[in-house]
């Protein structure tokens, strides 16, 4: 008997020790390893440029690496079904916008949907800019529509692919302003705002950095913002004051997996709002005329993100008819 009695006491400290030593780790601080950041789009794009000015502050405020991991394609479905199946242990973060709270799972074939995202917290709102060919004549909104109006389907509209935000912003100003354009998709922002300066294609709702890039070439004349509200970074006048009730800006936040706890999820809401509080990072979300917008809380900011995954997936449903 005395044999077994030493293998169970034996296993009865083995057990204590495992217990002990699984306390201390369910007690260690967080963060205490580094953390990821996965992008759904490439590098060297609007929303990358986001991430890592995010990311790079993120460290420092919360003392680890935060790496970035581009994973691009499907229209950044694959960067969010990688997010959404990670441990929701708030290491792994998701940079993303409308699309995964809605309009994803209208256009593409996903293994999630918005209820396996938490939002944590906004970083930044980037409106888009209407523009037109110079030599169209164009000089203000109220042009544009008398003009497609006057002869509907004549004015054809570049975007940088179907169901994308900038094709979209097309759909919810023909929907408001009852116009019909021809919507043409290209592979990218850039591309769209280009055929546009070539005199290829007429108008285009292009994000701000393709949009002034082509501006500044004088081939293209910039006629209003889409966002509701004026933008600081943008000196132009908003579609709304035209078009009531018009405002589609693209917006990144921060989303985390479903089950995450709360206390990791405070930890980063703070992190993330005493970091877009930092000169540096408005400079460089700026850069790319991206302007910070923080959350007034947790809630707030899943109100907010839920409201527009709703607006998004009603855009992408009505996209649909004038997908080509």
């Amino acid at each position: 008997m005395k044999p077994a009695i030493a293998v169970h006491g034996a296993l009865l400290a083995a057990i204590a020790l495992s217990a002990m030593s699984g306390a201390a780790h369910a007690a260690d601080p967080y963060p205490s390893k580094p953390l990821t950041l996965v992008i759904g789009f490439p590098p060297g794009g609007g929303a990358d440029q986001v991430g890592r000015v995010y990311a790079n502050a993120l460290a420092r405020q919360l003392k680890q690496p935060v790496v970035v991991e581009n994973r691009p394609g499907a229209g950044s479905t694959i960067g969010a079904s990688l997010a959404a199946r990670a441990a929701a242990d708030g290491y792994t973060l998701y940079l993303g916008n409308s699309s995964v709270m809605g309009s994803d799972s209208a256009l593409y074939k996903v293994d999630y949907t918005p209820d396996n995202f938490v939002p944590v917290a906004q970083l930044t709102t980037g409106p888009m800019v209407l523009i037109a060919n110079a030599k169209l004549g164009l000089k203000s909104v109220q042009d544009l529509i008398d003009r497609a109006r006057s002869k509907p389907g004549s004015i054809n509209v570049a975007s940088s692919g179907n169901g994308v935000i900038t094709h979209l912003a097309a759909v919810e100003f023909m929907t408001l302003a009852n116009v019909k354009l021809m919507h043409i998709p290209f592979k990218g922002g850039a591309a769209a705002a280009q055929s546009v300066a070539a005199g290829d294609t007429d108008i285009s709702f292009a994000t701000a950095p393709s949009a002034k890039s082509v501006i500044d070439t004088g081939k293209v004349v910039a006629l209003a913002v889409t966002s509701g509200q004026p933008s600081r970074l943008l000196p132009y006048p908003t579609i709304a004051q035209t078009v009531p009730g018009y405002d589609v800006s693209n917006w990144w936040g921060i989303f985390a997996p479903k089950g995450t706890p709360p206390q990791v999820l405070d930890t980063l809401f703070k992190a993330s709002n005493d970091v877009l509080a930092l000169a540096d990072v408005q400079q460089g979300m700026a850069a790319g005329y991206e302007e910070v917008t923080p959350s007034a809380s947790l809630a707030a900011f899943g109100e907010y993100a839920r409201k527009e995954g709703s607006k998004g997936l009603r855009l992408a449903k009505e996209s649909q008819e004038t997908a080509n």
